[in-house]
């Protein structure tokens, strides 16, 4: 291929597709901090039951009591007195496209959401700042008993069910954001698959912050009974602004007897948004767990996907790409508590780090005494592509017993120079030929997603690599 066939600007996405902003328009506005006022006025917008208040509340005084975790990200900046919590759009909820307000509705035209859910999913739940305004699934699927709804809805509709679920993977004392979540969650979505229903196309999220100064606060609750099979990809983006924001949102996903869960994220967020996710899986006998998750955007991020396999052959595996360019700090890794017997795990973990950016493995793989005959494999991978980025990895792996089967593997380099050297010579500019290394070194990530969403992520790769090498 020669210069003349290759032009970078091919590849690359217009960065308005994401960056665009619509005047900031609302239902209702919290002032910007934390307090039980703010609390009770998010609950009565929601109208929502007293154990929901109650639980609340509790979060509140454990996020008033926790400090910010000794490690990861530097957060001295974030400075949440100045954080709306809550911003409810000006627009009802609605399974029907035409209803979606047109300044709204153009927001995820430009993003691409109908035009993916048409040709590629089952439904789509799309979130525009703290609430959700348009959930649809295919009317197949309903009358199988697939119930997929915004979690406002689910409250009211499910009670005992989602109470059942509702931060029993993942409590408020879990960690100082988690309590912070607990106490002005909102939005997110609430999907149940019941025994033996095998959902043939992927369900998708999408969450977008339109608002400067905010808090995206989303709840997700997956239930996959015995037996059940389901795909969820979440996607995420903001428009940037001179504010903090911040995005704490929280997963639980409990995989019955036999089940599968596959959940892939693409984040996006802009270069102001601290992203401190948690998201967490609890598997039982013989049920399958795939992470699939993507870091691209963001200021800076925590996230660390785990799962707890509790019962007899469960299995889990976590496929993951950091991106960290110029600014970013993106601590990310992956977690696994292993507590049964012939329990499995695979860990495939990359980075790429460009422009000072920094990038960091964070780890912790158990196996506990009871898990006989467990097998797990962690594999590390970190591609500096300057002299000025940085990477680092800490793979924590605590083994318990001794019939178990345990591999580990890290690699941390900079980019050849013979590489690129061999494949400037073939006609390739230097930005060209380190994004062909970049492609090769991010595709094991991108072939576990659906072909419009690898293609999605290929663009985005592309685009930071042109813009932070030139």
């Amino acid at each position: 291929m020669s210069n003349k066939d290759f032009d970078m600007k091919d590849l690359l996405v217009d960065q308005s597709r994401f960056d665009f902003r619509n005047p900031e328009m609302y239902a209702y506005k919290s002032v910007p901090g934390l307090n039980k006022q703010i609390i009770y006025e998010i609950s009565e917008q929601k109208q929502e039951p007293k154990w929901m208040l109650d639980l609340r509340l509790k979060s509140l005084k454990i996020f008033e009591s926790w400090k910010d975790p000794q490690f990861g990200v530097d957060l001295k900046d974030l400075d949440l007195s100045k954080i709306v919590a809550y911003i409810k759009p000006n627009a009802k909820r609605t399974n029907s496209w035409d209803e979606v307000p047109d300044e709204i509705k153009d927001t995820f035209e430009k993003l691409g959401i109908p035009e993916a859910e048409r040709k590629a999913l089952a439904g789509v739940g799309a979130q525009y700042d703290s609430e959700v305004v348009y959930q649809h699934v295919q009317k197949n699927l309903e009358d199988l008993g697939v119930i997929f709804m915004d979690m406002e809805t689910a409250v009211k509709k499910y009670p005992d069910l989602v109470k059942q679920y509702f931060m029993k993977a993942v409590s408020a004392t879990n960690h100082k954001y988690a309590a912070l979540h607990g106490a002005i969650w909102s939005g997110g979505t609430f999907l149940y698959v019941p025994r033996g229903v095998k959902v043939p196309l992927p369900l998708q999220a999408y969450f977008r912050m339109n608002n400067p100064g905010m808090g995206q606060l989303e709840h997700t609750i997956i239930v996959a009974e015995e037996g059940s099979e389901l795909a969820f990809i979440e996607g995420c983006s903001a428009p940037f602004y001179n504010t903090t924001n911040i995005h704490a949102g929280m997963v639980e996903i409990y995989v019955k007897e036999s089940a599968r869960v596959k959940y892939a994220t693409i984040q996006n967020w802009s270069k102001n948004t601290y992203n401190l996710n948690t998201k967490r899986a609890i598997v039982d006998r013989d049920g399958i767990m795939e992470w699939v998750s993507g870091s691209l955007g963001s200021f800076k991020t925590m996230i660390y996907p785990s799962s707890i396999l509790r019962g007899k052959g469960a299995k889990t595996e976590t496929k993951a790409i950091t991106y960290a360019g110029s600014n970013q700090h993106m601590d990310a890794g992956s977690k696994v508590m292993m507590f049964a017997p012939y329990t499995s795990a695979n860990i495939d973990a990359r980075s790429i780090s460009v422009a000072g950016g920094w990038a960091f493995y964070r780890g912790w793989l158990k196996i506990g005494e009871n898990a006989k005959g467990a097998k797990a494999s962690v594999e590390c991978q970190a591609l500096m592509l300057d002299n000025k980025s940085k990477s680092d990895t800490v793979p924590l792996i605590e083994v318990h017993t001794n019939e178990a089967d345990v591999g580990h593997e890290a690699k941390i380099g900079r980019i050849k120079d013979e590489q690129i050297y061999y494949l400037m010579t073939r006609g390739l500019s230097e930005a060209e030929a380190k994004a062909m290394v970049v492609r090769g070194f991010v595709e094991p990530f991108a072939k576990e997603l659906p072909i419009e969403y690898a293609i999605e992520l290929n663009r985005l790769i592309n685009m930071e690599v042109e813009s932070s090498i030139g």
